[in-house]
């Protein structure tokens, strides 16, 4: 999906306002799937319309039928991260895109997860984050959920970025984060012990920040 951004400018620059205006119907009405209306996203969005209009391209040019599968999105993913294996990290990232549970991401889900990651507020990106360690989406973070992201942020990064790395690096990390996360000590971080230690605590915000560098 980082194609997807990083071609936003070029391809602004390329075409006139009219002659997108006239591109963006027709080839709405070509794809499989056909996004809500773009006055639609602009309220539920961060974004401007013609922002949207540049991101719509970019998405349709990368997922021409207007929708994105687990495999497909794995595929476009690993190209970023050539060093390491990016499978596992995009299968948790993909299930965060995917707020329907439908087995696939429309251009709605993806535009409203981009736009809380550029441009929501700190709770925001933090909610949103919260959703990306809760596998199994019962509302807490156990041990063992933390533990497999953070596994498959060290695989994906590869050796090359991280030689010196233990292979109990990953634990090490989660054991840190859950003593300071688990106020109550009853084995699992809720939402609100979640934000609160991010916010009190700056080291872990910049761990947090390998996040936003991954997306």
């Amino acid at each position: 999906m980082g194609a997807v951004v990083g071609t936003l400018t070029m391809q602004t620059k390329q075409r006139q306002p009219s002659r997108d205006k006239v591109d963006d119907d027709l080839e709405m009405t070509m794809v499989c799937h056909r996004p809500e209306g773009l006055d639609q996203l602009e309220a539920q969005t961060n974004f401007s319309k013609r922002e949207l209009q540049v991101l719509y391209r970019g998405f349709k040019n990368e997922c021409p039928s207007g929708v994105v599968n687990e495999e497909t999105f794995k595929q476009i993913y690993s190209q970023f991260f050539p060093h390491g294996d990016a499978s596992t990290y995009a299968h948790y990232l993909f299930n965060a895109f995917d707020s329907g549970h439908s087995g696939s991401i429309k251009f709605e889900d993806f535009v409203t997860a981009l736009s809380i990651l550029l441009r929501g507020s700190t709770r925001e990106k933090l909610q949103w984050t919260f959703n990306l360690y809760d596998i199994n989406k019962d509302g807490y973070i156990n041990k063992e959920e933390m533990t497999d992201i953070v596994r498959a942020i060290y695989d994906m990064m590869g050796k090359y970025t991280y030689p010196a790395l233990k292979t109990d690096a990953p634990k090490q990390h989660v054991d840190a984060f859950f003593q300071k996360m688990d106020k109550n000590r009853d084995g699992v971080v809720t939402l609100d012990e979640f934000i609160l230690s991010c916010q009190e605590d700056e080291n872990i915000m910049r761990s947090l920040q390998l996040f936003e560098n991954v997306i």
